[in-house]
């Protein structure tokens, strides 16, 4: 044997501190923002002021019978909804499985994890261990990551598989050594791996980059106050996109400092590390911005028939989808839109109302579920009372005039979505 000197090239994926930061600021909406910064501001001497020039209350929701767009968007439905909503992504054509796989994410708890001995679950759904272990690695294959874990230690290793550079000790590490991540022992777990100290410590801001209850990422909180990031518009013929300034909010530093000479050097480090912050929180928020506007120029783009003619027009579009086209992780783009809205014609729409699931054509084109439950709904409030449209009915209207071939318990499901009831409960006189 002979010793030889080796040039061997990898990616890997470094998370530091600013990064996580950046990942955080990302998913605020601009009021989290706006609070986070004050928070900051008031331990950081150097902060001066955090403007925004905002007038919140024009800004809150008011309560209204009329259906705004958006409003029967799939993502607005419950964590179990959300997650049922993804099984078409796992071309699952075996009824009985999906069944099972139905069964599986109705027994998650709220937090997202699963509440049910796989030997119950085989036992309730009549099927083998080996069918419902199946199950589950589908159920956990979906967004957000860490869904269906059985405990925290395989929640976060369900998440931190995501990261490029990803190593099977890990996988010992959560299971056996739990105790090392909690106390942030670097030295111990280069000891015992084969990792140095600097890439323990990368490893250990990756976990601490997951979310230990993947479950909540899915409940649709309401909030208090609906704030635009941008405006999109028309002008000169052609669609724009302009950024509030709020989105951005500018950081003023204390000019008292800005003269401070020869301080002690206690005082200086404190200073230096206090600029740091700062230079990272810019950072942080150009980041935010950057991000937000690639992905709202990108719906703008595959969305542009519905911001030309209007919600009858909007098309099918994945997360995914958009993700491939910028480039990005899935979970950066579903950060970025994370209850974020823009200004448009028809109103203050929410981003994740482009997102929509639907009926592809083997043209290619498609119509999204929004449409298919619109046209539903208006078939319905137009009917003949007397003889109400039976949910056969509508799946034969939407194939003879809109060319919309959907199976009749997809009629059944977006009704439901819709509360319209039955056709017999809404047969009126004889």
């Amino acid at each position: 044997m002979e010793q030889r000197l080796i040039l061997k090239q990898s990616l890997q994926w470094k998370m530091n501190q600013s990064l996580i930061q950046s990942i955080n600021i990302l998913q605020l909406t601009s009021s989290q923002l706006m609070e986070y910064l004050k928070e900051i501001a008031n331990e950081n001497p150097l902060i001066e002021e955090v403007g925004s020039d905002m007038d919140w209350e024009q800004f809150r929701p008011e309560h209204s019978n009329m259906q705004a767009i958006g409003e029967i968007n799939p993502y607005e439905k419950t964590m179990y909804d959300q997650l049922k909503g993804q099984i078409f992504m796992l071309t699952i054509r075996d009824d009985k499985l999906k069944a099972i796989i139905e069964f599986g994410i109705d027994s998650l708890n709220e937090d997202g994890y699963l509440d049910i001995d796989l030997k119950e679950w085989a036992e309730a759904c009549e099927t083998t261990l080996e069918t419902v272990e199946y199950a589950l690695s589908k159920i956990q294959s979906l967004e957000p990551a860490g869904i269906g874990a059985r405990n925290l230690q395989e929640c976060i290793l369900l998440q931190i598989k995501q990261f490029s550079g990803y190593k099977p000790f890990v996988e010992d590490l959560l299971t056996q050594h739990l105790e090392l991540i909690a106390e942030g022992d670097v030295d111990s777990i280069s000891a015992s791996y084969p990792i140095s100290a600097e890439e323990a410590a990368d490893l250990l801001e990756h976990i601490r980059l997951c979310h230990p209850k993947p479950g909540q990422l899915l409940t649709a909180l309401e909030p208090e106050y609906i704030i635009p990031e941008a405006s999109i518009y028309k002008a000169e013929g052609e669609w724009k996109v302009s950024f509030y300034k709020w989105s951005a909010p500018k950081i003023t530093l204390n000019p008292m400092y800005e003269n401070f000479k020869d301080p002690e050097k206690e005082a200086a480090d404190y200073l230096k590390e206090k600029y740091k912050e700062i230079d990272s929180l810019k950072q942080a928020i150009v980041y935010r911005g950057n991000t937000l506007e690639r992905v709202i120029r990108i719906i703008l783009e595959k969305q542009a028939l519905f911001f030309e003619h209007g919600s009858y027009m909007i098309q099918p579009l994945t997360l995914r989808e958009i993700a491939e086209e910028l480039n990005l992780h899935t979970s950066t783009v579903s950060r970025a839109i994370s209850q974020k809205y823009i200004q448009t014609v028809q109103g203050v729409i929410p981003l994740k109302f482009f997102l929509q699931s639907g009926v592809r054509k083997e043209d290619g084109n498609g119509t999204a579920s929004y449409v298919i439950k619109k046209l539903i709904q208006e078939m319905i409030l137009y009917e003949d009372k007397k003889r109400p449209l039976s949910d056969e009915g509508v799946k034969k209207k939407l194939k003879d005039e809109f060319d919309i071939d959907i199976a009749r318990r997809t009629v059944m499901k977006y009704r439901d979505q819709l509360g319209i009831p039955s056709s017999v409960k809404r047969r009126k006189g004889g």
